[in-house]
């Protein structure tokens, strides 16, 4: 990770927010190269359009990452990160969530989604679990597909916009029952 951005500042949210969203890694040109988690390329313009769905605003809500820094491959292009890279990074994320105290979390992808069984073990997998609510580590977790172009062959970008209206109306029932 030599050479690359750490993608941890204010610009990634509040200090006491509601909801933290977990993505896999900051991209090469997108937080990477802006110092804010999910903006710059289409990736974060996704987010955007996703996190209106959901009917949150990007200023009450917290972004982190699985990994810090942009994993590349050998020729300079975005990589998935590795078990090792995840390893490394899992105690910046488990002093952000104990930090934080949100009473969401949602994972973007597989590997973040992974990631959270390194803080506390869970049973989840992205495909049967993809926007289930479940209890986790004294909060609410909930699983959801990466918005980047790539996941889309997984889950097409019309199913994650209405997986974000689904979470939009589970955190505002559960913000209001709790």
């Amino acid at each position: 990770m030599e050479g690359r951005t750490r993608v941890l500042s204010a610009a990634n949210g509040p200090v006491r927010p509601l909801v933290c969203f977990v993505a896999e890694a900051p991209g090469r040109r997108g937080g990477d190269r802006t110092m804010v988690p999910l903006t710059g390329d289409q990736s974060g313009r996704n987010f955007t359009t996703l996190l209106a769905a959901a009917g949150l605003d990007r200023s009450s809500i917290f972004i982190t990452n699985a990994v810090l820094c942009n994993p590349r491959d050998d020729k300079g292009r975005n990589a998935p990160p590795t078990t090792t890279e995840v390893r490394n990074c899992a105690r910046y994320l488990r002093a952000t969530l104990d930090l934080l105290q949100p009473r969401f979390v949602v994972t973007l992808g597989a590997v973040s989604l992974r990631a959270l069984t390194l803080i506390e073990p869970h049973h989840l997998t992205l495909a049967t679990h993809v926007g289930e609510l479940v209890r986790w580590h004294d909060r609410w977790l909930v699983p959801l597909y990466h918005p980047s172009p790539r996941a889309q062959l997984s889950r097409r970008f019309e199913q994650q916009v209405a997986d974000f209206q689904h979470l939009g109306q589970v955190i505002r029932g559960r913000a209001e029952s709790d």
